[in-house]
């Protein structure tokens, strides 16, 4: 498996690795190899649903700083089912000029889904967050991302700051879904060019897709009725669900409830929520 590394550290920060590769031993899915350093590690894992492995990735205390630079590596065999999560948000904090990195890379085999909780990122964080995921045969995920630019909850804006999001989708090598934002301030919060003065976007990919699939995610959308505005599209066998709006918790309620009705028909199993999510 391919695998993000890190360079060596040129400013000071947090230098952390995590490296998971899950493989299908006598039909249940189980962590096969574990390599960690610094402050990214994983809980056990746990098995609510039988063969499909839960893991919980746990992100460095009190959130991202300045200078931290974060990769997770993540390889799943043929047959194996794995579902990742976070226990909690992720706070991206003011950076003091000091970039933040997180970089995820994924390698796809048999069916993984990466549910983490929200990236909020407060006013001043210089951060870049980049997932790749590179799927293989008939390889199946679904994932989302959660970002809150500033915290609206106490009316603090990003008015400064710089936040690059980068997501890169392939299968058998050939991409399939790119998608580059580049938040620069209160700026490109604002317009119809930018996110309209909305402070919380939201991403769902899950492949192989197809037209059932994406009409329940159109049901699903339309039964939750957002404040915010929200979008499914199907391209290339993948369906795309985006959400633009003001709450983290509504984002968290609408992509849930979408995927609980299409991973049946993308994984072939019932939606069976991780135990986290109710705490």
């Amino acid at each position: 498996m391919k695998r993000v590394t890190l360079e060596h550290p040129v400013q000071t920060g947090w230098a952390a690795e995590l490296a998971l590769d899950f493989a299908q031993r006598s039909g249940k899915t189980v962590l096969a190899g574990r390599h960690q350093r610094g402050p990214l590690a994983v809980q056990r894992p746990f098995y609510p649903e039988g063969e499909v492995c839960h893991v919980y990735v746990l992100h460095p205390p009190g959130g991202v700083v300045g200078g931290d630079r974060l990769a997770i590596n993540v390889a799943v065999a043929a047959g194996a089912s794995v579902l990742l999560t976070t226990p909690g948000a992720t706070k991206f904090y003011r950076s003091g000029k000091r970039l933040a990195r997180q970089q995820q890379h994924f390698t796809v085999y048999g069916a993984l889904e990466w549910l983490p909780q929200e990236n909020i990122f407060f006013p001043g964080a210089d951060s870049q967050l980049a997932t790749d995921i590179h799927l293989y045969g008939d390889a199946c995920y679904i994932g989302w991302e959660i970002h809150c630019l500033g915290r609206p909850v106490v009316n603090e804006r990003f008015v400064q700051g710089n936040a690059l999001f980068a997501t890169r989708l392939y299968r058998d090598g050939r991409p399939l879904f790119i998608d580059r934002l580049n938040v620069r301030g209160e700026a490109d919060l604002q317009g119809s060019a930018g996110l309209r003065h909305q402070p919380v976007m939201a991403t769902l990919l899950a492949t192989p897709a197809t037209t059932a699939v994406l009409e329940l995610a159109r049901s699903g959308c339309e039964m939750l009725l957002p404040q915010g505005h929200a979008g499914v599209t199907l391209m290339h066998e993948v369906l795309i669900v985006r959400y633009l709006g003001t709450s983290t918790a509504e984002a968290r309620r609408l992509l849930r409830a979408v995927w609980q009705a299409i991973r049946p028909l993308v994984t072939g199993h019932a939606a069976v929520a991780p135990r986290i999510w109710n705490t």
